[in-house]
């Protein structure tokens, strides 16, 4: 996938992901080469991880989160602690009241 043919939000939200990566492996002094080794992908996967690409899958991306020790952040991507717009959702179709309903 081109990043072209995808939301401009989404393209920026990748590149900076891929930034953050890149940065990350710097800090913990990993080369391109030893990082994709682990992560068993190509150089050349990383390369385009490490610039945002669209077109890698999500499990080329999560491999490089586990490498880096950062796996957990992807788990908690969308829980529910951090969705606020679904939780404004929910609150507002809660019942206005709660009645007993009796079985008889």
């Amino acid at each position: 996938m081109n990043n072209k043919t995808i939301p401009i939000p989404t393209s920026r939200a990748l590149k900076k992901l891929g930034e953050d990566l890149k940065n990350a492996r710097k800090r913990r002094r990993i080369t391109t080469k030893l990082a994709a080794e682990r992560a068993n992908i190509s150089r050349t996967t990383l390369t385009k991880i490490e610039k945002g690409d669209a077109g890698v899958s999500m499990g080329a991306y999560a491999k490089v989160l586990f490498i880096l020790g950062l796996i957990s952040h992807l788990a908690d991507m969308v829980d529910i602690r951090f969705d606020k717009l679904g939780m404004t959702l929910e609150t507002e179709h809660l019942p206005k009241r709660v009645r007993h309903r009796n079985r008889s």
